[in-house]
């Protein structure tokens, strides 16, 4: 992660903003915990300011990135926490098991340090998806090939809570699905350069120009134009809270 990161992440904070509504979400799924732990933290986004926190971050691109009111930072990698066993209420993770090297043993050491809870925000890479993917077909094969399935994080928990993450239509975060509703924000490179999928596809010029030319002549409308009808839109993203016995 630390590597791709130092390399694409360099302007991440200016897009990816956390959304007050899925911050509420993820607030009342950590519930009344007084200590927190984010792994994979990146610059910060969905820290609760009203606990005590440490971030885990292996980048120190996106560690530079991070605003003074984040958690302090400890530059590790989720694989190897160096945190004292059930040292905290809840460790959370937001967007980043995609990115790790062993996401079991990531995931083993999230329920070593927790004491109450885990939460992870995370994709279900068996989801349909949204119109974007017709323009990129192989983002679904990349997500069912580095997301690792409900089921299967299940498993590593023995049971876990599945919430769906109801993106609205004027997301702040700029994350893949965030800007269903505003197709043109897909031609921005900026837009582009803080959403990892983009960096990891082979090729996405063709995809892009299929959508500015669709864009242009009225044919993206005609296909996708009745998403504009919804305030929000389930394109896959979930929360995921286990509590640690």
């Amino acid at each position: 992660m630390s590597a791709r990161y130092d390399q694409i992440g360099r302007t991440y904070a200016k897009k990816r903003q956390p959304d007050p509504r899925i911050a509420a979400q993820i607030e009342a799924a950590l519930g009344d915990v007084r200590s927190v732990v984010n792994v994979g933290a990146g610059t910060g986004s969905y820290e609760p300011t009203t606990v005590d926190g440490v971030a885990i971050e292996p980048s120190a691109v996106m560690i530079s990135q991070r605003p003074p009111t984040a958690f302090p930072v400890i530059q590790a990698r989720a694989e190897k926490l160096p945190l004292a066993d059930r040292c905290v209420d809840a460790v959370m993770a937001v967007m980043t098991l995609h990115h790790w090297s062993d996401v079991a043993l990531g995931l083993t050491e999230m329920q070593r340090v927790a004491r109450r809870t885990v939460m992870i925000m995370t994709c279900d890479p068996d989801h349909e998806g949204f119109w974007l993917d017709d323009y990129l077909p192989g983002r679904r094969d990349l997500d069912q090939n580095d997301m690792p399935s409900l089921d299967w994080i299940e498993n590593q928990f023995g049971s876990i809570e599945v919430q769906t993450i109801p993106v609205p239509f004027d997301c702040e975060d700029g994350f893949y699905g965030a800007y269903w509703r505003r197709p043109a924000a897909y031609l921005d490179p900026s837009v582009r350069d803080s959403i990892s999928v983009f960096s990891r596809l082979d090729d996405v010029d063709y995809g892009l120009a299929s959508l500015q030319s669709d864009l242009e002549t009225g044919l993206w409308e005609s296909r996708y134009g009745s998403v504009r009808e919804h305030e929000t839109l389930d394109v896959g993203y979930r929360l995921l809270i286990a509590r640690i016995n």
